[in-house]
C-alpha cells in the first residue's frame, strides 16, 4: 500500500519467519565453536598440510583470540610441545574446509613454544614480542595482560 509517497508492503508472520531464520543462518556461518575449531586443518601458501589447531588462547578482557596452538611430537600426548601462531596469520578456506596461513610447517615448528602445562607465564610480553616478530606479525591488540 502506498502512503504519502511511500510504499511499503503487508508482511504476513510467514515472512518474518524466514527472513529471521535467513538472518540467524547467515549469522551461524560466520560463528563456529571453540571446540568446533580445535582439529581444523591449517594449510600453506602451496596448500600443503602445516598442521592442525590444538586449541585457542583467547584474551579474558576483551574476547579476542590471540592465538591458535598447533601441538608437534610427543607420544600419547606427553612430551608434545606447543606452537603458538598469532590469530591474523590464519585465514579460514571454505574450500578447504581449514585455515590458510603464508606460513609453512618449518617455520611453524621453529618458532617460540612451550611444552604445556599450567606453568607457562602467558603474562611474558617479551615471549609474544619474540612470537610476533618470528611471523611478522602485529599483535591483534596491544597488550595481552
Amino acid at each position: 500500500m502506498e502512503t504519502r509517497g511511500e510504499t511499503t508492503s503487508s508482511l504476513n508472520p510467514g515472512d518474518i519467519k524466514s527472513t529471521s531464520a535467513s538472518t540467524s543462518t547467515d549469522a551461524a556461518r560466520r560463528l563456529i565453536s571453540s571446540n568446533r575449531v580445535q582439529g581444523t586443518e591449517v594449510y600453506g601458501p602451496a596448500g600443503e598440510h602445516v598442521g592442525e589447531i590444538d586449541h585457542l588462547m583467547i584474551e579474558k578482557v576483551s574476547g579476542r583470540v590471540a592465538y591458535a596452538v598447533m601441538s608437534f611430537g610427543g607420544f600419547l600426548g606427553m612430551g608434545k610441545d606447543f606452537h603458538p601462531v598469532p590469530w591474523n596469520a590464519l585465514k579460514y578456506d571454505t574450500t578447504l574446509d581449514g585455515y590458510r596461513t603464508d606460513i609453512s610447517r618449518e617455520q611453524v615448528e621453529g618458532a617460540p613454544a612451550y611444552s604445556g602445562g599450567d606453568s607457562f607465564d602467558w603474562n611474558d610480553e617479551e615471549w609474544h614480542s619474540r612470537v610476533h616478530s618470528h611471523y611478522r606479525t602485529q599483535p591483534s591488540f596491544t597488550s595481552y595482560l
